[in-house]
């Protein structure tokens, strides 16, 4: 019901609801319905249903067992506003979320009417971002209906991104996402209609995200967009730049960096290469950076930049330790 998560903008997931039922076009190849009926094929209880909507009451307090502040991503198996989701069971997770304040919750809907229409009986809490996902031009409406919600951080979802969206008003809204739909029969994303959307976020100053191109092997089409990725983030006023470091996109880079670390124990160990680490310390003290990673925050002189000394950081180690794979 809750898992470390491989989503590009989130750290965590976390499934109070899970099953859901198609509503548009970006539903079609549905990644959430493949990986429930997968599930229950292997005899998970939790999946027992597959993908028909299942409350999981006893998934409610997990994010209040973790300690670590974390951003989650609420139900990314479902959809937290459909229609077979009962309002007091939406005010339970609502009522958690308030109490895990040291978390940033993230919730995505196609079902914007039911947002906007359950919004004003919902206490909104200041680390509740609420997103509208849009695939379409057809879609777009969602976005009005966000705007009228009570959300501290509002943003939008073009994954799946189908189609070319023109004029899309960002007024009111704090982040963007845009990402192509990977996995079997994965529909193409045209580059003019992803950097059409980029150049309206860099127009209206609103922080734009680059998930990926997707395709059948999106690991493949990687997230480089106009040479370089995309990861801005939104900022949140009350938040002070150590809290930001220490947690949201820094927090899961820095968990990165020990992925790293992991690595290069196991490759040395596998070809017994004990001097990799003394190279890394005399090529420009690539690893002894890793190594202080807390003295590099205090060089930084903001999130943002600590973020950029880290991804150069990787991006060097990594170019030569695929080198040495080879």
């Amino acid at each position: 019901m809750a898992q470390n998560s491989k989503i590009e903008w989130t750290e965590s997931t976390w499934n109070p609801v899970t099953g859901c039922t198609k509503i548009s076009a970006g539903c079609r190849n549905c990644y959430a319905e493949r990986m429930a009926l997968r599930l229950k094929a292997a005899g998970s209880p939790n999946y027992a249903k597959g993908f028909s909507v299942t409350l999981h009451e006893h998934a409610l307090e997990i994010p209040l067992r973790w300690k670590r502040p974390r951003t989650i991503f609420v139900n990314s198996m479902s959809d937290l506003f459909h229609k077979d989701v009962p309002f007091d069971f939406i005010a339970k997770i609502f009522d958690v979320m308030r109490q895990a304040s040291h978390h940033r919750f993230q919730i995505l809907t196609k079902r914007s009417r039911r947002l906007l229409q359950l919004s004003s009986k919902l206490t909104w809490p200041e680390n509740v971002w609420m997103g509208v996902t849009v695939e379409n031009a057809e879609c777009a409406f969602r976005i009005d209906h966000l705007r009228q919600t009570g959300a501290a951080i509002k943003f939008i979802s073009f994954e799946p991104l189908l189609g070319s969206i023109l004029d899309i008003g960002l007024e009111g809204i704090d982040w963007v996402i845009v990402g192509g739909e990977s996995g079997p029969r994965a529909r193409p994303m045209i580059p003019e209609w992803v950097i059409g959307i980029r150049d309206q976020c860099l127009g209206a100053d609103v922080p734009f995200f680059f998930k990926q191109w997707g395709g059948v092997n999106k690991s493949k089409t990687g997230r480089v967009l106009d040479g370089r990725m995309w990861d801005q983030m939104p900022q949140q006023s009350k938040l002070t730049e150590e809290e930001e470091v220490n947690s949201g996109q820094c927090a899961g880079l820095l968990q990165h960096v020990e992925s790293i670390r992991s690595r290069f124990s196991v490759f040395n160990r596998k070809v017994g290469c004990s001097g990799l680490y003394r190279e890394f310390v005399t090529d420009g003290l690539k690893y002894r950076k890793l190594n202080c990673m807390h003295t590099e925050y205090a060089r930084a002189a903001s999130p943002a930049e600590l973020m950029e000394r880290i991804r150069r950081t990787l991006r060097e180690i990594r170019e030569d330790f695929n080198k040495r794979e080879k």
